[in-house]
């Protein structure tokens, strides 16, 4: 297959597996095409932000910010199925539940939503909210923001999957992913996960922002060491996880960086 039809296959592939919008008929869904899919991951932060930054602009024009935020976080959860939402409610039932690795997979595992998950979920989304409205009212553009926040966040997962092992030993919504990628499919990872956000400081003067990967790379971290020390590596749940807190940890970081500069 030459190589750019390749490639073309691979971030449909990846559109087709992170979000709800269809492939072309010609992309034949290959298992072993989504471990290097992953490359394309951080590309599809851009679809998502891009799509929540319109809709923020067209609500912000018609009602007032507040709606516009509501309409922006609805849109991104549209566009992906809840995909990593359901992730971190599964985490959050998950280690807050169960003391065993058994258990903690058990209870990812089940479909129905616990405790943990309601509190967690309503707690993310109502600091994501408050965090999009204080980014609103300020001079910086909320679509760079939207944009970075979601590529950048996407990156962090796939840290991941290149240096943790897979946790599950079969089945699992990430076990076609979980195959270590070569490390050019990182390296085209980086590239889209950080071009948003060298390119915000040339944009809106605000040349700080790229220092928004180092507390992000820190929670990754952190979250990562977590999972390996409970379950011995990941699952497709610990990615959606880690890719929802990186992203409330960057909106947090520009907030903090826009009221004392």
């Amino acid at each position: 297959m030459p190589y750019f039809r390749k490639q073309l296959t691979l971030f449909f592939t990846a559109l087709q597996f992170y979000t709800r919008l269809p492939a072309p008929k010609w992309v034949v869904y290959r298992p072993e095409n989504l471990s290097l899919s992953t490359g394309y991951l951080p590309f599809i932060g851009w679809i998502v932000g891009a799509a929540a930054g319109g809709a923020w602009l067209v609500a912000d024009y018609c009602t007032t910010p507040t709606v516009a935020v509501l309409c922006s976080m609805i849109v991104s959860v549209l566009l992906t199925g809840a995909f990593h939402e359901d992730g971190f409610a599964d985490v959050c039932d998950g280690f807050g539940g169960g003391w065993t690795k058994e258990k903690i997979m058990e209870i990812m595992k089940d479909s129905r939503v616990g405790t943990y998950a309601s509190v967690g979920l309503i707690s993310i989304l109502a600091l994501k909210f408050a965090l999009l409205q204080a980014i609103s009212g300020s001079e910086g553009g909320i679509v760079a923001v939207l944009v970075s926040g979601h590529s950048l966040s996407r990156l962090m997962p796939v840290f991941v999957i290149y240096t943790l092992p897979y946790a599950r030993e079969t089945g699992g919504k990430a076990k076609p992913v979980a195959e270590k990628p070569p490390f050019s499919v990182l390296a085209t990872a980086i590239v889209f996960g950080v071009m948003p956000l060298l390119a915000f400081p040339a944009v809106f003067g605000q040349p700080l922002v790229v220092m928004a990967i180092l507390p992000m790379g820190l929670v990754m971290a952190v979250l990562a060491g977590y999972f390996k020390k409970w379950i011995g590596g990941y699952t497709g749940d610990c990615l959606g996880a880690i890719q929802q807190v990186c992203e409330i940890a960057f909106y947090l970081f520009v907030v903090v960086l826009w009221k004392f500069t």
